[in-house]
């Protein structure tokens, strides 16, 4: 029997979600997620810990990037679908965000992802499309896809519902 290879860890860092969300409720949600992706705004704690960052905001569209790695591993040795339908939730919510007035919020009702093919913890940045389908006064759709950003090929792809507050 070999000697037990040493544990590998990992921390991170992360400011008050609060004091974050708080001042969100005073901008307009297109302005609150260009201040998250342009780091005039912390980014909330799941970001951290999964590594995303917000590649592009516009009205009802936002991209999420993210590197895969080997702490997100399932037993088989890919990356957990959890991390895949993370991102895509991430992505579509913040879509949809750019798409409310200031002091309104929004909360995922739903959820439904197709997993095409599976994420490798060596693959190359991926990239979560989140797109509004629709906006209404109490309820909110969009749709998103996780692909590879060389080569565009499809890993995964997710609508969901979300509930306007």
């Amino acid at each position: 029997m070999s000697a037990p290879e040493a544990a590998r860890t990992r921390t991170f860092s992360w400011e008050d979600p609060a004091q974050t969300a708080s001042a969100g409720l005073e901008m307009e949600g297109l302005d609150y997620v260009l201040a998250i992706a342009e780091g005039r705004m912390p980014a909330p704690p799941v970001a951290r810990m999964f590594g995303f960052e917000i590649a592009q905001v516009e009205r009802g569209r936002v991209v999420f990037a993210m590197e895969p790695a080997e702490w997100m591993c399932n037993p088989l040795g890919g990356v957990h679908g959890g991390v895949a339908a993370t991102i895509l939730d991430s992505c579509m919510g913040c879509a949809v965000h750019t798409t409310l007035a200031a002091g309104v919020g929004y909360v995922t009702t739903d959820l439904q992802v197709r997993y095409i093919r599976a994420i490798s913890p060596t693959e190359d940045r991926v990239l979560a499309q989140g797109t509004v389908v629709h906006t209404g006064r109490r309820t909110a759709t969009a749709e998103g896809r996780l692909i590879t950003e060389r080569g565009g090929r499809l890993l995964a792809h997710a609508t969901t519902g979300c509930a306007i507050l």
